[in-house]
């Protein structure tokens, strides 16, 4: 048993009742984790009651996608410390035949590869990729993180553009089905908690760049992703957590010249993306930016001046040398 699935829960009983059976089944190896986040529906009552096997942390409170994580691998690391790789998945993922296997394989022979994800595509249609990860993340030189198959919200239909070769190096793995190595997780500082939820697998990703070691995704491998199952698109919330973690994960993981500049602009850029939520009738979002903005600012010191163990920089993969807002919006490359 080489690797902890563990799936964070919080009154997600309908999402456990359609896909846990299917990643017991297609998991056989693995040890599968429900870790809770003080729900309060019945779902952990449904989880004994029908999968006694299946290992419940029980958290208390709502600590959050980063919080909730760092625990469960915390208890995890104590009481089974010949696991070397868990998963991170998502409640609404359901994982094709023989996901794992790839995934294991490739951190058992490539001993730098500190993340990896699967080919993530549309549950409803499989045919499409996904927007949280699809083939792989990427980030502009502005900050901007996207993905390959999904730029913005244009998603591409999978035709084995991304299959060769089967294991390519990125920016970022999405959080929505994320391998790690829980050495690597360790040495790179676990995931910031203070992001609460968005974005922070990004940010650990780019430590783990920072730290020395890869970040890739795998084509061999691929799951079926919901999407929203806890924060929709349409969701004030996500669009808070969004606007605020973006710019906190710059000031924290990019040099500092560079991280002024881009938070200069991306500031403006956020202004205008408000006023186009302002014309459209979305004053909720708007004043989400307004709110994101605020804590920004609030949280901006921790952020910048905190000690940090390796020095900030780009990673050698994954970064696009460009705007792709210029190049989207502008240009109409899509």
């Amino acid at each position: 048993m080489k690797t902890a699935v563990i799936i964070l829960n919080w009154n997600g009983k309908d999402w456990l009742e359609k896909f846990l059976p299917l990643v017991i089944e297609r998991s056989p190896n693995a040890l599968i984790v429900v870790a809770d986040n003080g729900s309060d529906d019945d779902s952990l009552i449904w989880i004994e009651s029908n999968y006694s096997n299946t290992l419940i942390l029980r958290l208390g409170i709502n600590l959050g996608y980063a919080g909730g994580y760092n625990k469960a691998i915390e208890i995890i690391r104590k009481r089974y410390t010949d696991i070397p790789y868990a998963v991170l998945l998502n409640s609404d993922i359901e994982p094709n035949v023989g996901w794992l296997t790839p995934l294991e394989k490739r951190m058992d022979s490539e001993s730098k590869v500190g993340a990896i994800q699967p080919k993530i595509l549309d549950f409803y249609c499989p045919s499409k990729f996904e927007y949280a990860g699809a083939g792989g993340g990427l980030m502009d030189k502005w900050g901007y993180p996207f993905a390959r198959g999904r730029i913005f919200d244009k998603i591409e239909h999978d035709n084995g553009q991304f299959d060769t070769p089967e294991f390519e190096s990125i920016f970022w793995a999405s959080g929505a089905c994320l391998m790690l190595r829980i050495s690597a997780f360790i040495q790179s500082g676990r995931l910031d908690d203070r992001l609460f939820a968005h974005m922070e697998e990004i940010d650990l990703c780019w430590r783990m760049h920072r730290s020395g070691w890869d970040v890739e995704s795998c084509s061999s491998s691929s799951v079926l992703h919901v999407g929203g199952g806890t924060l929709n698109a349409s969701s004030p919330q996500k669009t808070y957590l969004n606007f605020r973690n973006s710019l906190l994960i710059i000031v924290k993981n990019a040099p500092t010249l560079d991280a002024l500049r881009i938070i200069s602009a991306r500031l403006f850029l956020d202004g205008v993306a408000g006023a186009l939520f302002l014309i459209r009738g979305q004053e909720k979002h708007f004043y989400s930016i307004l709110k994101a903005h605020f804590s920004f600012y609030k949280m901006f010191s921790a952020f910048a001046i905190t000690p940090q163990k390796f020095k900030k920089k780009w990673p050698k993969s994954g970064l696009y040398n460009g705007s792709i807002v210029w190049d989207y919006f502008i240009l109409k490359h899509k």
